[in-house]
C-alpha cells in the first residue's frame, strides 16, 4: 500500500496508485493525483473525469478504453469521443489515468 498526504490527512492508495477507499475522493485529491501524473487538470479534464464517474455510477465498473471512447462520444459528441482527444488530455493510457484521478477502481480490461 502507498499513501498520499492531503491537508494533513493520509489517503491510502493501492500499489498502482488507485484509491483504496473510494469514499475518500474529492476534487482536491483529484488535483493531487493529477499532479503525480504530471497532469494539470483543466475544464476538459474535469469533463472526462465526471463522465467516467457517471459511467461508474451507472454500470458499477470503470470503463476500459473502447467503452470509454464510445461513452464519451454518446454523451458529448464525436469531437471528444475519440482516442486521439483522450490521449492528448491523458497521455499513455487514458482510461486508467482518468479512473485513477476520478477515484475509481482500475479498469479490469486495461493492460
Amino acid at each position: 500500500m502507498n499513501s498520499l498526504t492531503l491537508n494533513g490527512q493520509s489517503i491510502e492508495l493501492d500499489k498502482q496508485g488507485y484509491l483504496a477507499d473510494l469514499t475518500q475522493w474529492s476534487p482536491a485529491l483529484a488535483e493531487a493525483l493529477g499532479q503525480q501524473e504530471n497532469i494539470q487538470l483543466t475544464e476538459p479534464h474535469w469533463e472526462l473525469i465526471q463522465l467516467c464517474q457517471q459511467f461508474y455510477q451507472e454500470f458499477d465498473h470503470s470503463p476500459g478504453m473502447r467503452i470509454l471512447v464510445k461513452y464519451v462520444k454518446q454523451q458529448v459528441g464525436e469531437e471528444k469521443g475519440n482516442s486521439i482527444y483522450l490521449m492528448q488530455l491523458f497521455p499513455g493510457s487514458p482510461a486508467k489515468l482518468i479512473a485513477k484521478i476520478a477515484g475509481l477502481p482500475r479498469p479490469t480490461n486495461c493492460l
